[in-house]
């Protein structure tokens, strides 16, 4: 099937068709439908070139609609009280919901030139700060580890019809950005920096003004792919600009946003202002190209930036500038790309010359060589290099080249040294961050001791900028005691009263300089910590109206420190030592109740058996049939009990092994160590002489022992009561006497212990 025929089968009309058949044999060969679309074709053409005009039309009249912006881009137009898109299509935020201090003002009025009205509409507004030793900051929001240009621009604009122009600083977190001096109120001073973000916000701030009052017109943050601008320092250091030049240019007007996606201002070299550019060499000529030129290599300038240049026709190119910031450290590369027509291959190489600088003037630029073909990049530069404040530099043709050099832009920047600001600068962000939402006082910004401290924050000076001293009185706060205070081991003063924070007192004790601490009027609860009472500073304590229990520690009250505790109802001022003593004298005295009750009952049991007991020769009577402990016979003499044993003398002599094993003695007598046949182990009682008892009164005794049973006593398991003695058979107990576990050297028995013991005696 051929394409004609391809695309009649799909209800297509075939581009070639009015090529391929003659008009005649087309019109009488169609069908209705398809001649009435050849009849209207023409006219759809029409149309659709009318509607790409007319959006065409659209587009140029609206750039901002047709660019998008890139993401990331964060414009604040300082005073401004809405939210635009500008010409270049950046969306600009204000900073009303940014910062709580300072005034916005507008810089315009009825005396103001038209062409001053028809400036840019964020430069038409401002904020201004008091003038009261305070720093105001910007928390920028960024991804960490990320680079970022950030730029603060300050048109004066006369906003407060001082005749002093304003001087104060710049700051990013702790570290000083540079100074703000303003000699002529027309013209707009623009700092920026490359930055590695080192957390999830970026701070600039502005304070320490030592005339007028500090201001910013606008704050832009500008996200930089991939690894322009990469330096081995970032970690210790930012890049402040100092210089970045399109030469060439065709007027005044720098190149920014969108000719840059990064929107970087290429300031034009027809810009003059006093020492700046000055002592340009004659025979320097401009030259451009509408050419594309290869720029995506390294920092990648702008390609409308490259595409023009200067060249010395007379050999040479020289300059003079004063660079803001210098002396110091730089980072400086210039950019090069051949873009002059020429009709015959002709070399262009050229040396940098900088007067003091003899290690820098040794390079050799070699265009052709480096940037192989026309119209590419090539970036020659250092990446550290000493500058003084006033550079003078010239670009001079070798003996062999056929061509003077040349000088597309270049770029300088200082190496700032990032100060690490108060080591306790985490703990405080975390700790303002939580209470974020509750003033402006949580949201100051920047670090809290350096340049000024935060309002509520007092730090110390020399060696360290450490918080001392954290002021929160009848802020509302709620929850708990913000756990950020431990990490603070430097704090000497806190003040959280008047608040509504619950939950018990943290455990301060690493912060040894300790002197003044306030928590009155919450709602805490849990004890007072013992730590307080080892704290060698303190001088002053207050609890007062709180919901705290327990016993105040007994060495607290003694240290004679301003200390008030009032209204807590369950906090006592006795202390715990003394209520644990009441408790063991009460159980002793119980136990001692108990004995004396056990005793009555022993006597009124000894009175009953008197009246009720057999004569003494009962004792030969067989006794109920018992448990027998030995195959043996029984002996002669027994004792009618529930549940003892009658032993033998002979069985507990080989029990004892003839009473050798001396194991405890008092005053009833002595015990002695036996183990029976069967492997059970006995203590046996032998009493002296001078406690013998007759035989109806030890009769009485084994009646009573037997039916004593109790789990905290030793258990009784029977008796001997041949050739006039007395023995009493026990189990044994193999972890000794009470008497060695409370006395004994190498007991240590707790107060709770001993009284667990003389409970479960009670009990007994």
């Amino acid at each position: 099937m051929s394409r004609a025929e391809q695309s009649r089968a799909a209800g297509q009309l075939p581009s070639t068709m009015a090529a391929e058949t003659p008009p005649t044999q087309h019109r009488s060969s169609c069908s209705s439908s398809s001649c009435y679309l050849h009849r209207r074709l023409p006219l759809l053409h029409l149309a659709l070139l009318l509607h790409i005009i007319f959006f065409f039309f659209l587009c140029s009249s609206f750039p901002a609609v047709s660019r998008a912006q890139m993401p990331g881009f964060l414009s604040i137009d300082c005073g401004g009280a809405a939210n635009y898109t500008d010409a270049r299509g950046l969306r600009w935020t204000s900073d009303a919901a940014l910062i709580a201090t300072g005034t916005p003002i507008s810089t315009l009025n009825t005396s103001t030139s038209p062409q001053e009205q028809e400036q840019e509409t964020q430069y038409t507004t401002l904020r201004a700060f008091p003038s009261d030793g305070a720093k105001h900051c910007y928390a920028l929001p960024v991804a960490t580890r990320a680079r970022y240009l950030v730029r603060a621009t300050f048109l004066y604009a006369g906003f407060d019809g001082d005749d002093a122009f304003p001087e104060f600083d710049l700051y990013l977190g702790a570290t000083r950005w540079s100074p703000i001096v303003v000699y002529d109120g027309a013209r707009l001073v623009t700092r920026e920096a490359v930055v590695l973000a080192q957390s999830a916000s970026i701070s600039v701030c502005l304070s320490n003004a030592t005339t007028g009052r500090p201001f910013i017109s606008t704050l832009e943050l500008r996200p930089l792919n991939g690894s322009l601008y990469r330096t081995d320092a970032e970690a210790r250091a930012f890049l402040a600009l100092a210089a970045r030049i399109n030469f060439g240019a065709p007027s005044p007007d720098p190149v920014r946003y969108p000719d840059d996606p990064y929107d970087r201002i290429w300031e034009s070299d027809m810009v003059r202002r006093a020492n700046y550019l000055v002592d340009a060499a004659p025979g320097t000529v401009n030259v451009s190209t509408d050419k594309p030129v290869f720029v995506a290599t390294s920092e990648r300038p702008p390609e409308k930036v490259m595409q023009t240049a200067v060249v010395g026709t007379l050999g040479e190119l020289t300059y003079r500038l004063n660079l803001n910031g210098f002396p110091g450290d730089g980072w400086a590369f210039s950019y090069f790309a051949e873009i002059e027509e020429s009709v015959v291959p002709e070399t262009r190489k050229f040396k940098l010359f900088i007067p003091g600088l003899p290690d820098v003037s040794k390079a050799t630029v070699d265009v052709g060589e480096n940037a192989p073909g026309k119209l590419r990049l090539y970036q020659p530069g250092y990446y550290n290099v000493s500058l003084p404040f006033v550079l003078s530099f010239a670009f001079r043709k070798t003996n062999d080249s056929s061509r003077g050099p040349i000088l597309n832009a270049f770029e300088i920047y200082k190496y700032v040294a990032i100060e690490p600001g108060s080591p306790d600068a985490l703990a405080m962000a975390s700790l303002a961050s939580r209470y974020s939402s509750f003033g402006d006082w949580a949201n100051e910004g920047g670090d809290p001791c350096w340049p000024s401290p935060w309002s509520w924050v007092r730090c110390s000076s020399e060696p360290q900028l450490r918080v001392v001293s954290i002021n929160l009185s009848g802020k509302n706060l709620t929850g708990s005691i913000p756990p950020e205070l431990v990490a603070l081991s430097f704090l000497a003063e806190i003040r959280l009263d008047d608040n509504m924070l619950t939950g018990p007192i943290p455990d301060l004790a690493a912060s040894s300089n300790l002197s003044i601490i306030h928590f009155e009027n919450n709602q805490l609860t849990g004890s007072v910590p013992s730590y307080l009472s080892s704290l060698p500073k303190l001088t002053e304590l207050y609890l007062q109206n709180n919901k705290l229990s327990g016993y105040i520690p007994k060495a607290l009250k003694s240290r004679g420190i301003v200390f008030n505790y009032a209204g807590n109802m369950d906090l006592k001022a006795g202390n715990q030592e003394k209520h644990h003593l009441i408790i063991i004298i009460s159980a002793l005295l119980g136990v001692s109740l108990l004995l004396a009750v056990s005793l009555c009952c022993y006597v009124l049991t000894r009175k009953a058996n008197k009246r009720n007991s057999p004569p003494e020769d009962d004792l030969t009577k067989a006794p109920p049939p018992a448990h027998k402990l030995q195959k043996s016979d029984a002996p002669s003499c027994e004792i009618a009990t529930e549940t003892c044993h009658p032993f033998r003398l002979c069985d507990l002599e080989e029990a004892t092994k003839n009473f050798e094993n001396r194991i405890g003695s008092g005053g009833f007598g002595i015990v002695y160590y036996g183990k029976l046949p069967d492997g059970r182990e006995i203590a046996v009682k032998v009493p002296t002489n001078d406690s013998y008892q007759g035989k109806k009164q030890f009769a009485n005794e084994v009646s009573l022992l037997s039916r004593i049973h109790h789990r905290n006593l030793v258990a009784f398991l029977g008796y001997c009561h041949e050739d006039g003695r007395n023995i009493l058979v026990y189990e044994f107990m193999m972890n000794g006497t009470l008497k060695e576990h409370l006395h004994g050297r190498d007991k240590h028995i707790s107060w709770i212990q001993r009284l667990e013991i003389a409970e479960d005696s009670a009990k007994g």
